[in-house]
């Protein structure tokens, strides 16, 4: 269900866990991947570059995933650095992610029929981008 306001949507998106898209989207990804690796190859062309196509995208999706936390990943390394370039770091990389989460919506989207889709995450794959940024991002 969607929320009605512009609070009551807040308060929705306080209880979505970035963390929880991410473990969602890779399980996904590795579902994929291995129903893929299942279809034997053999005379029929039509499934052989089906399988190939599957194994491919699961391997862009991450590319994705990782493309989006760099920055995060980057600014979490503190060794060496001062105060206010670990500060400067972290503001950085969660404005990094911010900016970049929309593709990981986008991706979890895909699987909004899967079971385990979160009803809390449909009204997220669904909003402007602007507004679709969940905790933790």
């Amino acid at each position: 269900m969607m929320a009605s306001s512009h609070t009551d949507k807040g308060a929705v998106m306080g209880q979505v866990d970035f963390a929880d898209l991410m473990d969602f989207l890779e399980a996904r990804i590795a579902e994929d991947e291995a129903a893929a690796k299942a279809l034997k190859p053999g005379k029929n062309e039509s499934m052989t570059r089906l399988r190939g196509r599957v194994l491919a995208d699961a391997e862009a999706k991450r590319r994705l995933m990782d493309w989006v936390e760099e920055m995060p990943r980057r600014a979490a390394v503190s060794e060496g650095r001062s105060r206010w370039q670990v500060y400067g770091g972290e503001f950085y990389g969660d404005q990094s992610r911010r900016l970049r989460s929309p593709v990981i919506l986008e991706l979890v989207a895909a699987y909004a029929d899967h079971p385990d889709f979160q009803p809390e995450w449909k009204w997220l794959v669904g909003e402007p981008k602007e507004t679709a940024t969940p905790e933790g991002v």
